[in-house]
């Protein structure tokens, strides 16, 4: 069982809410609208995607890590270490 099972409705609609945001960017540009509205639902829309990512790194570490430490501490350095990767790259994108 996954870390974001009790949420997966959740993130879904939030997800989904999200394509639409894209796709409204999308006619956005289609029908030439101004750079810094573009830009602005740009911003908004990278908002959500970063929640979503906090979220599913907050069940991952409070589910699949502590599972981990119970199963052993070789188990739970990996998860840790997964987990430690995880965030260099949402901190680097």
């Amino acid at each position: 069982m996954t870390g974001y099972s009790g949420s997966r409705d959740d993130y879904l609609k939030r997800l989904r809410r999200i394509e639409g945001q894209v796709r409204g960017i999308a006619r956005m540009v289609q029908d030439d609208v101004y750079c810094i509205d573009i830009l602005t639902q740009v911003s908004a829309a990278t908002k959500a995607l970063q929640a979503v990512s906090l979220g599913l790194l907050e069940d991952h570490v409070g589910h699949c890590v502590v599972d981990a430490a119970r199963e052993s501490d070789a188990a739970a350095a990996a998860k840790v270490r997964e987990a430690s990767e995880a965030i260099a790259r949402l901190v680097r994108s």
